[in-house]
């Protein structure tokens, strides 16, 4: 077992992990919400002309709700890790799995909104496109998903290595 090491464990080394916690919720929230509004601004606009198709194309806004879950899932993760005393190593990989996870969240939450808003009207005009919008809102959502997986790799390596606070 490693002795311990103050020049690897400084004071405020927990504020990265913070930092990471704060990064993933925030910026995946910011992503679900700017496609939420989008989307759903799409959506009334499409509701006045084809009433009978807003259940249907109530899925961008349902895609753009779970980017802010895959926020949620990495900042629980990363708080149950932040202690008083721990690894600048440690702090660092924390902010990146927030930071991952939460612009990541935010892009994908960009392209959602964008696409479901035009995807939305273009469906209430010629419903065959329906289909299309479907397989563009997945890649988008994948986005999200590959910056969850990184956030959860990454926090998996918080350990702090071999250096002992």
């Amino acid at each position: 077992m490693a002795e311990p090491t103050p020049n690897l464990c400084p004071v405020y080394a927990p504020i990265f992990g913070a930092l990471g916690c704060t990064s993933a919720i925030v910026f995946t929230c910011f992503g679900a919400a700017y496609g939420t509004a989008k989307a759903g601004t799409g959506l009334s606009a499409m509701g006045v002309l084809r009433p009978d198709l807003v259940m249907k194309a109530i899925v961008p806004i349902v895609m753009a709700g779970i980017i802010g879950i895959y926020g949620l899932v990495v900042s629980v993760l990363i708080s149950d890790g932040l202690k008083q005393e721990m690894a600048l190593f440690t702090g660092f990989i924390q902010l990146g799995a927030g930071l991952s996870v939460g612009l990541a969240g935010l892009a994908a939450g960009f392209a959602i909104g964008v696409v479901g808003d035009a995807g939305v009207r273009a469906t209430a005009q010629q419903p065959r496109l329906f289909v299309g919008m479907i397989l563009i809102l997945i890649f988008a959502e994948v986005l999200g998903l590959y910056g969850l997986i990184v956030g959860l790799i990454l926090n998996t390596k918080a350990s702090g290595g071999d250096v002992k606070c």
